[in-house]
């Protein structure tokens, strides 16, 4: 079993001496390594979720720009529509108009036409209405 002789002090005493030395040399150094790499990657943890946190905010408001930007164009879209329409309504009602007076026009060049051809003929019967009686007195 265990014999407590020189010994077992001895290499006792060199196992706490070398704990000492490589608690000082190996030990606390690499504890302090790990902490400062524990508080950066905390620091890189808090950095990344301020980030996430901002870019949702920029998110909302791109969506917010964006809803604002659909609503200012269908506004501007209406706007033009109606512009358009009116637009049309009244070429429209200056086409008809036009037309309106091509046809009175038309109808009022039919009808002197008509009232000369009405005359012309009638002076045609007149005159062969003339010679007709001159024909038959003569016969």
């Amino acid at each position: 079993m265990l014999e407590f002789n020189n010994w077992y002090f001895v290499l006792l005493a060199n196992f706490l001496i070398l704990l000492v030395v490589l608690n000082s040399i190996l030990f606390q150094p690499l504890k302090k390594v790990l902490k400062e790499r524990e508080g950066s990657i905390n620091d890189m943890l808090a950095d990344a979720k301020a980030m996430i946190a901002k870019k949702d905010e920029l998110l909302k408001k791109i969506n917010v720009d964006l809803t604002e930007a659909k609503i200012k164009a269908k506004e501007t879209y209406e706007k033009f529509r109606q512009e358009g329409i009116a637009y049309q309504k009244d070429v429209m009602s200056k086409a008809e108009a036009e037309a309106v007076e091509m046809i009175e026009k038309a109808r009022k060049d039919i009808r002197e036409q008509t009232e000369r051809a009405r005359a012309a003929l009638k002076s045609d019967i007149e005159r062969l209405a003339s010679e007709i009686m001159n024909k038959l007195v003569k016969v």
